[in-house]
């Protein structure tokens, strides 16, 4: 799979993201008090996995730490175009005792892991959650990004569409895959309440999607087409 026109779509995605930005900034403007809604949260990234999970590997990429770099840039490139985000969190390790709730976490930190970047998103009312994971099948055969939605708001479900069609639009034409509806083996989308989405934005088994996720550039045009899409979508959303 290759870059297709990369420079020009790199012009257009950043030109759209502007473009959001002031769309969003005038109808803030006009539809609220700007003082209201200053400083509201309307993205939450999750790096996913982290610390002692290091989630799957291929190619000597750990995927931990491609999460992190593809959730950080979409963090900066969102900020940016003056969307108000967090991330959940910002370094290697996972999330156990954020909150302090025990003394000892032993053999409970995966699930206080994933119950505590459950409680971020909640902090964060209607805000958008965006988890970042990479995947692995036996098969070296499979690549391309994928879309997971959670299926207790409608609106998750137009998200991960838009993620998927801006993903094959700009940057992989030949992905045919479709978005999914999480069950309930995916614990974050089962038990979140508003718009909220799973990427898995490639296969570290797959030894030519590996070695463009280990590449920078690959990466930040990756964070920068899903960032174009979470930005079509708040602009539909308070359009509506």
């Amino acid at each position: 799979m290759r870059f297709i026109a990369f420079a020009a779509a790199v012009t257009l995605l950043c030109l759209f993201l502007g473009r959001a930005a002031i769309m969003l900034t005038a109808r803030r403007g006009a539809d609220r008090d700007a003082n209201a809604d200053e400083g509201r949260v309307r993205v939450v990234i999750d790096a996913g996995h982290g610390g002692e999970d290091g989630g799957t590997s291929g190619g000597g990429l750990t995927e931990k730490d491609v999460n992190l770099a593809v959730a950080e840039s979409m963090y900066d490139i969102l900020s940016a175009a003056g969307v108000e985000c967090v991330m959940t969190r910002t370094d290697d390790r996972l999330l156990y005792d954020k909150y302090g709730d025990l003394s000892d976490y032993t053999g409970r930190k995966k699930v206080y892991d994933l119950r505590n970047r459950l409680r971020i998103a909640e902090e964060h009312e209607d805000a958008v959650f965006v988890s970042v994971h990479m995947n692995y099948f036996a098969s070296k055969k499979y690549s391309g990004l994928q879309v997971w939605y959670s299926p207790n708001d409608a609106s998750s479900r137009t998200l991960a569409d838009t993620v998927q069609s801006t993903v094959r639009k700009y940057l992989q034409p030949d992905n045919d895959r479709e978005t999914k509806r999480a069950g309930s083996a995916i614990y974050l989308l089962d038990r979140i309440r508003t718009p909220a989405i799973l990427v898995e934005c490639g296969f570290l088994s797959n030894d030519e999607e590996c070695k463009r996720l280990g590449d920078s550039d690959y990466r930040r045009s990756l964070a920068l087409v899903m960032s174009e899409a979470v930005m079509e979508f708040l602009c539909g959303r308070d359009s509506a």
